[in-house]
């Protein structure tokens, strides 16, 4: 069985949304600054990034067999409109699930238990595969139960000067991790880290 993995794109002073969410621009910005096209699910979406990146994205778009997202994202995202990028099965952790989910034709699972529990669905869902969790909130508390074995981070050359860490709070510090791998593409570096158990 795969691990757990979070990804984010994130500035060079650790943050990945600027001050009142702004910043997103600098940094998603190498999704589209090259010449490689990688399609996804949403056509709208299409990636066109250095050779090096595109192979980064490839290696998550095959490795990735589910995704937790907590409720704040999906309701950002108005649910994809039933669809992730991915195209592969989400669990997402809220309080409450929202009015008109789940939904028939939607790979979504609402999981109102924690994250042990939406971890537990997922991994279920990928199967063999790995399960991506998102930053912020649900990255901290998945580091903070245990259940967390690869950081990815995206470094994208800006600095945001304030905004949402990366991970903030940590009940369990510190976290120390090995690595890293690097891939450099074109105007980000993408790192992974696995996590050192204690």
């Amino acid at each position: 069985m795969a691990g757990v993995y979070t990804e984010a794109s994130m500035s060079l002073d650790g943050y990945i949304a600027g001050p009142g969410e702004t910043g997103f621009d600098q940094l998603f910005r190498w999704y589209g600054n090259g010449e490689v096209v990688t399609p996804n699910a949403k056509p709208e979406l299409t990636f066109r990034t250095s050779p090096a990146s595109a192979n980064h994205l490839r290696r998550t778009m095959d490795d990735t067999g589910a995704l937790v997202v907590g409720r704040r994202l999906f309701d950002l995202v108005d649910g994809w409109d039933g669809r992730h990028p991915l195209d592969t099965p989400v669990v997402v952790v809220t309080h409450r699930v929202p009015d008109g989910w789940p939904r028939p034709d939607a790979p979504f699972a609402f999981v109102t238990d924690g994250i042990e529990a939406a971890v537990a669905r997922a991994r279920e869902l990928a199967g063999d595969r790995w399960v991506g969790v998102n930053g912020g909130s649900i990255a901290r508390q998945c580091l903070d139960a245990g259940l967390l074995d690869e950081i990815r981070v995206n470094l994208v050359p800006v600095l945001l000067g304030g905004g949402v860490p990366f991970f903030a709070q940590l009940g369990r510090a510190p976290v120390e991790l090995r690595g890293p791998t690097v891939v450099e593409g074109d105007e980000v570096t993408h790192l992974y880290y696995r996590v050192r158990r204690p």
